[in-house]
């Protein structure tokens, strides 16, 4: 007998939800969507953005990965983007939290990262990314989202300019990673795309 998933008409619902198992989901217009298992190379990727922003001298408490965030769409949405930097007053707030999800009560993030999956333009996996993810954080208005994509061997950063994102660059090689946010930082495309190898 196959189960039905469940439908959410709200994040608190989701919030809920436990179905036992070990599974990760996003939540996408109300609808349970299976993420894929990480691969190895998104959780180096993550891990080795987590040590250059320890570096940075940012504390390990603003620093995330496997935390949610609900976004504006046209029904409850909740991203789990691979990595993230809060703000302070997030972190703060995260603090008290049941869940590590970043709410719509809750001051937004300082930066999202997304590694992208493989896809070309169309696919769901490029257009999640590149468009959907792009304007749902956009009105969250947090300040920049990266788009990191091994198979195009590109780091995207976009800072947000009003209610949408402008491309500060698209970074490849040996070009440094130019973020307004963060202009102290010294990490090349090649280094992030390589991490751990």
């Amino acid at each position: 007998m196959t189960q039905a998933k469940p439908r959410f008409r709200t994040i608190e619902e989701y919030l809920d939800y436990d179905d036992g198992t070990d599974i990760r989901y996003e939540l996408v217009d109300g609808e349970l969507v299976e993420m894929p298992p990480e691969s190895r190379l998104n959780r180096q990727i993550a891990s080795f953005l987590f040590e250059v922003f320890l570096r940075l001298g940012l504390p390990s408490r603003l620093l995330a990965i496997g935390t949610q965030i609900t976004v504006t769409n046209r029904k409850v949405t909740a991203r789990q983007p691979d990595f993230v930097v809060l703000s302070q007053d997030c972190a703060d707030a995260l603090d008290g939290a049941n869940r590590d999800v970043i709410t719509s009560n809750i001051p937004s993030p300082t930066l999202v990262v997304e590694i992208v999956s493989p896809g070309n333009p169309g696919s769901e996996n490029y257009d999640r990314d590149y468009i959907e993810k792009r304007k749902e954080y956009a009105l969250r208005e947090i300040s920049e989202y990266w788009i990191i994509d091994p198979n195009r061997s590109a780091v995207t950063v976009l800072a947000l300019n009003g209610n949408e994102y402008q491309e500060i660059g698209c970074f490849q090689d040996n070009n440094f990673i130019i973020s307004l946010v963060f202009p102290a930082l010294q990490v090349t495309a090649k280094q992030i795309l390589q991490a751990g190898m």
